[in-house]
């Protein structure tokens, strides 16, 4: 049976929709003791995780049941906040008629939703460097990613995503949305900014990405929010401050207060990552010390950056280059201990969501914005890289008719990637560089 499971979630293009996107036939072609559903929708002013968990109760209890049978696991533990009380209460009503399901409440703080971070509140148990809840036997699952499992059981593939629309927006919203649509046809339906000036992050503050241009930007299988800011908010300027910069600012201002080591999530389970330690060292690139090859630990959730350094530096962006490099050149990192613990200071050091706010200045956006229904666009534009691994391979042609759901585009012969189909019905209007547009 789980080999049937695991061909139904690879036939329906399933990928982790918590951001990074990694095909789930992969992560479900495992055996372990326990899944557990992500629901700590850790990011700043993201809000549709919990809007799925309390009206698609059902649909998410299925696929975690399925998810389960896949595994081999015996317990599935569906993890949230418990500021989210409608979906706390559904959830738990769900699974108190499941023996084998329960509810784990989770504390209002920042990265709960890192699966390493994850697995040490839940199960108590420190996943090794640069490793996965696997070695632990767990598998983690993003909640939309879980329902999609069931939709997939159902022969009913991903064509669309839940995502939040916040920010500097007329009507905030969570809304449905077919996979392809452009990003300027979202923000409309919303009633459009309320700035004249602005620049749009495409997922959460914390780990989101600015759009370079978005005209061109789309929704894709990874789009938890599109969050509109003024261009000089310190959430936007932190992210397209220029590499140069960012060394330059290092060299130049990094007193070595150890904050940003203090307050690390990887530090504190017990990994060897120092980012202060990485900020002495970074005065070339190509150094691979085995200090600079801490670098390679770094989760880049961000909270050095936005949080911990008292002078605005950003070692999470001096992480994430370092990183590129190393891993460019194989450098490889090579624990130097089988065993790890989880810092006495953990408890103390976390990062209030509501002081992270507070720090963002995102107060003034941080609503509870309600369901807005379905957005139908007349046009998509599906890229075919929308995951890890290879991008599928385009199967239409301009002139081609497609229905809602027809794959057009194919995993690559034994090559790791995930299918793609097409999010409305129409007609091909053309594909040009890896992207398929559709016209209703």
């Amino acid at each position: 049976m789980g080999n049937q499971i695991t061909e139904a979630i690879r036939a329906a293009g399933v990928v982790g929709a918590g951001g990074a996107g990694l095909p789930t036939h992969v992560k479900a072609d495992a055996t372990v003791e326990t899944v557990l559903v992500n629901g700590a929708s850790c990011e700043p002013l993201l809000s549709s995780d919990p809007h799925l968990m309390e009206k698609e109760t059902a649909t998410l209890v299925r696929g975690l049941k399925i998810l389960m049978e896949c595994t081999g696991a015996s317990k599935g533990i569906i993890c949230l906040k418990g500021k989210h009380k409608a979906a706390m209460a559904a959830v738990k009503a769900a699974a108190a008629a499941e023996p084998s399901i329960e509810a784990f409440e989770l504390r209002d703080f920042y990265p709960a939703g890192d699966e390493q971070v994850l697995v040490y509140e839940v199960l108590g148990k420190v996943v090794p460097e640069r490793g996965l809840p696997l070695q632990v036997g767990a598998v983690v699952a993003n909640v939309e990613t879980v329902c999609n499992i069931a939709r997939a059981m159902d022969g009913t593939p991903v064509t669309d995503r839940y995502l939040t629309v916040g920010g500097e927006i007329a009507h905030p919203m969570v809304l449905r949305a077919p996979v392809g649509t452009p990003v300027e046809d979202i923000l409309a339906f919303a009633g459009g900014p309320t700035i004249s000036e602005y620049r749009v992050v495409d997922g959460g503050p914390m780990m989101g990405k600015v759009i370079p241009d978005v005209s061109k930007a789309v929704v894709t299988k990874t789009t938890s929010g599109l969050l509109v800011l003024p261009p000089d908010h310190n959430v936007v300027s932190r992210k397209v401050m220029d590499a140069d910069r960012v060394r330059r600012m290092t060299d130049t201002l990094c007193c070595q207060c150890s904050r940003c080591s203090d307050l690390c999530p990887r530090n504190l389970l017990g990994h060897s990552l120092h980012p202060h330690r990485i900020m002495r060292v970074f005065g070339g690139l190509e150094n691979s010390s085995e200090i600079a090859k801490e670098a390679l630990l770094c989760s880049e959730c961000g909270l050095c950056e936005k949080f911990a350094c008292p002078i605005g530096l950003s070692p999470r962006e001096v992480n994430a280059q370092i990183k590129r490099v190393l891993m460019q050149n194989g450098v490889r990192w090579q624990p130097s201990r089988s065993e790890w613990e989880a810092s006495v200071f953990r408890d103390e050091r976390r990062a209030p969501t509501a002081r992270l706010i507070q720090r963002l200045d995102l107060g003034a956006y941080d609503v509870h914005p309600s369901y807005a229904g379905e957005y139908v666009p007349s046009v998509v534009r599906l890229p075919m890289r929308m995951h890890i691994g290879a991008p599928a391979v385009c199967t239409v042609t301009p002139g081609t008719r497609v229905n809602r759901g027809d794959v057009i585009g194919e995993i690559p012969e034994k090559a790791m990637g995930a299918r793609i189909h097409a999010s409305i019905s129409g007609v091909v209007e053309s594909v040009e560089n890896g992207i398929v547009t559709i016209k209703a």
